[in-house]
């Protein structure tokens, strides 16, 4: 069956995987959808004897129809190898009675690795396919592991330059130093004056500028995104769903068609959509679980069918969650208006323009797969605190948000189904939060130093990634304010 992508806004004619990729938004605004989810076609028992390669292409080769076996099956090795550090790709763990999805084994150690160790391959090869003669411009938003992903992903790929625009002080002190230290002739890091979501809305606007466009058009240049709204992330990430389900029927956990809840802590709402995904083409999942920080615009939404972004934007220690516009929940709102894109545009324009919308009560019903919730900053260091006094485990802070969170869904619901929760980084990345988790007070001022004494606590080495930053140079100080972002894309391209 031939998978079509058309626009979350509907005013394109349906395109192919590998142009929706190449495009990354559509032109007028939308995100691109398939026409329709495919369904897993082989059996989950048999998945549960593969590797995590094997898997990414029985489930990536039905949303990415025009490519071909061939060239699927490169883009997944030159992806998951050795930039991993462990063969699984991505192992799941038990502690406590739970199951961990560890997706922070990549170049980077956070789950954007994921996804973003093939874009790059994805893009090349549907470049290639539609004749495309212009550089590629990856211009990207990023709340703190988009970002370093990304250029690690990209760094030196022929035909592609990758501009990533950050919050200055909205990140963590080894996220920032990741990104600041990429090497690579083709990447450029810029910070700004503002929050993620100035960055996004700022990046959304150059997609959509006309005169933009055709000024890099003439100059050889196209835009695309390596966002999660572009698809050519989100459906790598459906992947390690079913590869934890196959993982857990391997293990001997369940057995095939036993539902399992997922817990993903969400910020875009990317990684739980994908999840969303993998339950549409048959993966038995009962309940998808929202998991927020104090940025709990998702959890209102859950709780009252309304999106308001119009309140206060709160920096937490989990700030890959610090968001108050989740771009992926557009394709959400899609799929419950009966693929209506006439509604799904006009709610868009509502958020755009006032602020807010509401669904429909007849959407709200649609929403029955999922549970939303959130914690506190104080409830997020109590977890980490218990969960490794508990098991040993340790979790970094946007995994125990959402192990928090399911401390609540357990006790509000006594729902007793197998969870996997979605571990989104390594606690490396935020090793100052997560070590006032365990011991409520910290005094050492060098990031670098406690990641030693983290390592002395969980027994886990400092993974290289850390290790690589420590005394690596600087090489991108580059900080604009957000109403610069267009011009310093330009003179970026060496346009003006």
């Amino acid at each position: 069956m031939e998978v079509l992508y058309k626009s979350t806004r509907g005013k394109q004619a349906a395109i192919t995987a590998s142009e929706a990729i190449l495009k990354g938004l559509s032109e007028d605004g939308g995100l691109y959808v398939p026409t329709e989810i495919p369904k897993l076609n082989i059996s989950l028992e048999k998945l549960s004897k593969m590797s995590y390669q094997e898997v990414a292409f029985e489930v990536m080769r039905c949303f990415l129809t025009d490519f071909t076996e061939e060239e699927l099956k490169d883009c997944i090795r030159k992806a998951y190898d050795s930039k991993f550090d462990t063969e699984e790709i991505a192992p799941l763990k038990e502690a406590g009675g739970r199951y961990y999805l560890e997706l922070f084994h990549g170049a980077t150690i956070a789950f954007k690795d994921m996804a973003l160790s093939i874009l790059p391959h994805l893009m090349v090869t549907a470049a290639k396919k539609n004749q495309i003669k212009k550089e590629i411009v990856i211009l990207t938003a990023t709340s703190g592991d988009t970002g370093k992903a990304a250029m690690a992903g990209f760094s030196d790929v022929p035909g592609t330059k990758i501009i990533v625009f950050y919050p200055k002080n909205g990140v963590s002190p080894v996220q920032e130093k990741q990104m600041v230290t990429q090497k690579g002739n083709n990447t450029y890091v810029v910070g700004i004056h503002g929050n993620f979501d100035d960055a996004q809305t700022a990046v959304k606007e150059m997609f959509n500028d006309k005169e933009m466009a055709s000024l890099l058009d003439r100059e050889g240049f196209q835009f695309s995104s390596a966002n999660s709204i572009n698809i050519g992330r989100l459906v790598p990430q459906i992947v390690y769903y079913v590869y934890a389900y196959a993982s857990l029927i391997r293990k001997g956990c369940i057995k095939e068609g036993q539902e399992i809840n997922v817990v993903v802590p969400t910020g875009n709402f990317g990684n739980i959509l994908a999840a969303f995904y993998a339950k549409q083409m048959g993966l038995p999942i009962n309940k998808l679980i929202c998991a927020s920080n104090e940025n709990k615009v998702l959890y209102d939404f859950f709780s009252t069918g309304t999106y308001d972004r119009r309140r206060e934007f709160i920096l937490t220690n989990s700030p890959s969650m610090d968001i108050l516009i989740s771009s992926n929940l557009e394709r959400l709102i899609y799929y419950i208006s009966g693929q209506e894109a006439s509604i799904c545009s006009e709610l868009m324009n509502g958020l755009n323009q006032g602020g807010a919308y509401t669904i429909t009560e007849e959407m709200k019903e649609k929403l029955s797969d999922f549970y939303g919730n959130y914690c506190t900053e104080e409830e997020t260091a109590a977890t980490i605190a218990k969960v490794y006094k508990q098991s040993g485990y340790v979790l970094d802070t946007h995994t125990a948000v959402a192990a928090g969170v399911y401390d609540k869904y357990e006790k509000s619901t006594g729902d007793t189904h197998p969870v996997v929760i979605a571990s989104t980084a390594s606690p490396y990345k935020f090793s100052r939060s997560v070590m006032k988790g365990i011991l409520e007070t910290v005094e050492e001022p060098d990031d670098f130093v406690l990641a030693d004494r983290l390592s002395e606590i969980s027994g886990v080495p400092v993974p290289k990634a850390v290790q690589d930053i420590r005394t690596a140079p600087v090489l991108h100080d580059c900080v604009v304010n957000v109403s610069d972002m267009p011009e310093t894309v330009l003179h970026i391209l060496g346009i003006r």
